[in-house]
């Protein structure tokens, strides 16, 4: 799925222009990611619930050469899927 693939359906769903639309799904995301970072994750009823984690640093392997690389500690974002999605799915 894709920024286009949600502005298309927005597009045929509310019958408004391509720019329109365009401009409704890129709010959409923008709305989700600033939810994401104040709340820490929010959830969306029949769908599932997103998440933000910490990561730990680690030691991991370079898959090309085989030495060992430091990984830095981080964030992200876990999805956990609804049971109403999974059984639609």
């Amino acid at each position: 799925m894709s920024k286009a693939f949600i502005a298309a359906v927005i597009q045929d769903s509310i019958d408004c222009t391509g720019v329109a639309a365009n401009q409704a799904a890129t709010d959409l995301m923008a709305a989700i990611i600033r939810e994401l970072k104040k709340e820490g994750g929010f959830t969306l009823p029949s769908f599932g619930t997103f998440t933000v984690k910490k990561t730990k640093a680690r030691k991991a392997l370079n898959p090309r050469t085989g030495e060992p690389v430091k990984v830095k500690a981080g964030k992200t974002v876990r999805f956990k899927a609804s049971p109403n999605l999974k059984k639609a799915v």
